[in-house]
């Protein structure tokens, strides 16, 4: 089953209808459980982004696939895909502005720390992410711009990745 499904979601066609459809599901999902479960959980691991808009300073949830890292997995990568399609997704746009947010996850609010990933720690983490759900590779494929990652570490939590290693410093870089 999982084969069909990465199969499936790695066509144009999947790219052109998914956003309408599956953050709507997994939104409705995630509050009928009280926040445990997603639709998209069944593949891979989900939770729901809560950050500023980069613009408007609402708040805005977005439910995300994501990756855990770390050991024991103290970290989550979000991979900013867009389903393949060719602009930036606006969560993105919205952690660079604003990269302190709050994460759903398993029913626990928490608040996180969002960092744009680059250079070889971004190489790494894009290895990882590709090995973890192939499609990826195919929506990068697909699209001229460098698709963002970003690490999200509890705000309690020092990032070993962040500038001085403290948790200071710049958390989020420039666009691409």
């Amino acid at each position: 089953m999982e084969r069909i499904v990465r199969r499936v979601s790695s066509t144009r066609t999947f790219a052109r209808i998914a956003p309408h459809v599956v953050p709507a599901l997994d939104r409705a999902v995630h509050r009928l459980t009280g926040g445990r479960r997603m639709l998209s959980d069944r593949m891979l691991p989900s939770l729901v982004l809560t950050a500023k808009g980069a613009r408007s300073g609402r708040l805005r949830r977005t439910p995300l696939a994501c990756m855990r890292e770390g050991d024991p997995a103290s970290a989550w990568v979000l991979v900013g895909s867009n389903f393949g399609r060719p602009g930036h997704p606006a969560w993105t746009g919205n952690l660079l502005a604003h990269p302190d947010a709050e994460i759903s996850w398993k029913g626990r609010d928490v608040p996180v720390r969002a960092r744009l990933l680059g250079g070889a720690e971004r190489e790494t983490a894009w290895a990882a992410v590709v090995r973890f759900w192939p499609p990826y590779a195919r929506y990068q494929a697909r699209v001229e711009r460098e698709i963002r990652l970003f690490k999200l570490v509890p705000r309690d939590v020092a990032d070993p990745g962040a500038a001085g290693a403290s948790g200071e410093g710049p958390v989020a870089g420039p666009g691409r």
